[in-house]
């Protein structure tokens, strides 16, 4: 067993842990990180690892979000469970669409856009997008606080504590709102029209997380229940992928699991997981006050670095 492989997979599983749940593309991510921190595994191992690490993200969302997920607690009454199985039917129905598009287009992507220039125009344009459409919904808010649709001093959200009026000031446009407040207002119709937003991040570059923010802010959720909407999507959707990459890497790329490779997963899947706990709670806390305009930053700066590496930089020799 290779220490140095198993520092590797956990570099890759704090990686993984940090950009699932942040709209910054975790396969874009590992992409990038590949090509300075390289496993010393076949290219499928590292086509199936790359997918079937984000196990260790998602059993994070279930631990963390155990009691809201489980329509069997004790704990809930008739209502709460009726709820609860409502909420699963709404992450079934969100989850169709890109299902429906990315199972038979799999090996096509994974030929064809698994590449740096994808990755960078995916990260600098949904950039942009996050930038313009935050700019959109402070200027809404702006217009409704003077029209007098949304009330100054209470922003929508059920994290919200009732405010005085005189505390108006306080509250900026930064504040998070919309008429989609709580998981129990996100209707079915929403739900699926999120999940036709999950579709754009079947291309590497886009992030999974991001284009369900997205599409529920486009659809008038606040950034909360936009964000928690799309941590439970992932339940579904990650163990749909990682069930589909086992298998083909087992039945049809012939691939083996050896006391190392196992070793790899293990490390890989169990940092992504503790890392996980941290950002998603972070997440979570950071979008009541903030919006997403810093990631679309960010995403910006990345994607020309990253054509600036692999377009100039690396063909000249300079790194």
């Amino acid at each position: 067993m290779d220490i140095i492989e198993l520092l590797k997979s956990a570099f890759l599983g704090v990686v993984e842990g940090i950009t699932e749940w942040l709209p910054i593309s975790s396969t874009g991510h590992l992409i990038l990180v590949d090509e300075f921190v390289k496993l010393n595994v076949t290219p499928e191992f590292w086509n199936m690892f790359q997918v079937v690490i984000q196990l260790g993200a998602i059993l994070a969302v279930c631990v963390l979000f155990f009691h809201e997920l489980n329509p069997f607690s004790p704990s809930k009454g008739k209502t709460g469970r009726r709820d609860t199985w409502k909420l699963w039917g709404k992450i079934v129905l969100g989850c169709i669409p890109a299902a429906v598009v990315g199972i038979p287009l799999d090996d096509f992507m994974e030929e064809h856009l698994y590449n740096s220039v994808v990755v960078a125009a995916a990260l600098i344009v949904y950039g942009i997008a996050f930038i313009v459409i935050e700019n959109w919904r402070a200027s809404r808010r702006r217009r409704m606080i003077e029209s007098g649709e949304l009330a100054v001093g209470r922003p929508a959200g059920a994290h919200f504590a009732p405010r005085p009026a005189d505390a108006a000031a306080t509250v900026d446009e930064d504040t998070d709102f919309g008429s989609i407040t709580t998981l129990e207002d996100l209707s079915f119709k929403t739900a699926f029209g999120i999940g036709c937003f999950q579709i754009l991040s079947l291309i590497p570059g886009t992030s999974r997380s991001g284009s369900t923010i997205i599409g529920g802010l486009l659809l008038g959720c606040t950034r909360a229940v936009a964000s928690k909407f799309t941590f439970f999507l992932a339940v579904p959707v990650m163990f749909g992928a990682s069930a589909l990459k086992l298998v083909k890497y087992v039945l049809f790329d012939g691939g083996t699991f050896g006391t190392n490779e196992l070793a790899i997963m293990a490390v890989g899947c169990l940092t992504a997981f503790v890392v996980s706990l941290i950002a998603i709670r972070w997440l979570m806390n950071f979008v009541r006050r903030h919006d997403f305009k810093g990631f679309g930053v960010y995403r910006i700066i990345l994607g020309v670095l990253v054509l600036l590496y692999f377009l100039v930089l690396r063909p000249m020799g300079i790194l």
